[in-house]
């Protein structure tokens, strides 16, 4: 098995083509304006040491010189052996609440920035466990099921603002149910859910949703962004300039206030830990140590082939032909004689 380990690189492949007609339009000028200017049968008096078959010699080798140099960069590697590797760690599903009041600015540079930039710093330390993103606001939506594709989740979250779930509110036992359906419940793996919220719940009943997760042995750990007092959600145009902020009905300014009481409550159900959301600490990587001591379970099996570098098969050569290009003169040689005097 082979492949390229910068294959942007191969592109560079196109320019050969086009060097190649280059080449050969400038000979045919070249040899014009020879015929032009004297007469074929004086070329060999004019010209008696010239070769003709150097130059296309020496092209040759500077063209495919280049074209190793290429492929040398965009470094291939071949397969060398295929193992499979146990896949150990534990299954991680995100609760991330992306309803308006999560734009409120009391956490920097607002709360759903700040817990987007958290997950993004989580997904970076896992290794091996799966993890997965349910956003919700009125209702919940799988944004990426569990995997271990942590590229992949990083795209998906990057999409995520608060116009990923269009029903407005936060429902956060919809989300709970919707992560405990979708673990796999064949796999023996320890499951946890985190919550990052304001703990702004408008609906549901928490408590039983997190005792039904403590009871198939998820457990529950909250963050809570926000402040107590409350803060304006801040309203902007289309230009990205702040031009208001949200207000009720009656024209007053909306207060969005944390909820702590609520998510310390939901933590202790759920048999995890409750976090309270600053501007400098970063709560998630102090979960991630709490999960770090939940005992690994096998998973699976994944096949990795291990590859190995072979870029220098083609940057000797390319090296070895740009030297002997240097060194080949345009002179006739008696080795070549016959091809020039034909």
């Amino acid at each position: 098995m082979i492949r390229f380990v910068h294959p942007d690189y191969l592109y560079a492949l196109y320019l050969i083509p086009v060097l190649v007609a280059v080449y050969f339009i400038t000979s045919y000028k070249q040899k014009r304006a020879l015929s032009l200017f004297a007469n074929e049968k004086m070329h060999k008096v004019l010209l008696p040491f010239r070769s003709k078959v150097k130059p296309v010699i020496k092209f040759i080798l500077v063209i495919t010189s280049i074209a190793f140099l290429i492929l040398s960069l965009a470094n291939p590697q071949v397969g060398s052996k295929i193992e499979e590797v146990k896949q150990v760690g534990i299954d991680v599903f995100i609760l991330l609440d992306v309803s308006m009041s999560m734009k409120a600015e009391d956490i920097r540079p607002n709360r759903l920035a700040k817990a987007k930039l958290e997950i993004s710093k989580m997904i970076q330390r896992l290794r091996g466990d799966r993890i997965g993103l349910i956003v919700f606001s009125g209702e919940a939506y799988v944004q990426f099921p569990l995997t271990t594709d942590y590229s992949a989740a990083n795209l998906f979250l990057n999409a995520v603002d608060v116009s990923s779930v269009p029903v407005p509110g936060t429902a956060i036992e919809p989300a709970i149910n919707l992560a405990l359906n979708s673990f796999k419940e064949d796999t023996p793996t320890k499951k946890a859910i985190i919550i990052i919220t304001d703990g702004e719940d408008h609906e549901g009943n928490l408590k039983n949703a997190a005792e039904e997760a403590e009871s198939k042995g998820v457990q529950i750990y909250a963050i809570g962004l926000g402040s107590a007092a409350g803060s304006p959600i801040p309203v902007y145009n289309s230009r990205g300039q702040q031009v208001d902020f949200k207000r009720d009905n009656t024209g007053n300014i909306i207060l969005t206030k944390l909820d702590e009481q609520t998510l310390i409550e939901l933590a202790a159900a759920g048999g995890g830990k409750y976090y309270r959301g600053t501007n400098t600490e970063n709560e998630l990587e102090q979960i991630y140590n709490d999960l770090s001591d939940i005992e690994k379970s096998e998973f699976g099996t994944t096949r990795i082939t291990s590859y190995e570098d072979r870029f220098h098969y083609f940057l000797f050569p390319a090296i070895l032909f740009l030297l002997a290009e240097f060194f080949i003169s345009a002179k006739k040689t008696k080795f070549l004689i016959k091809f020039d005097n034909e």
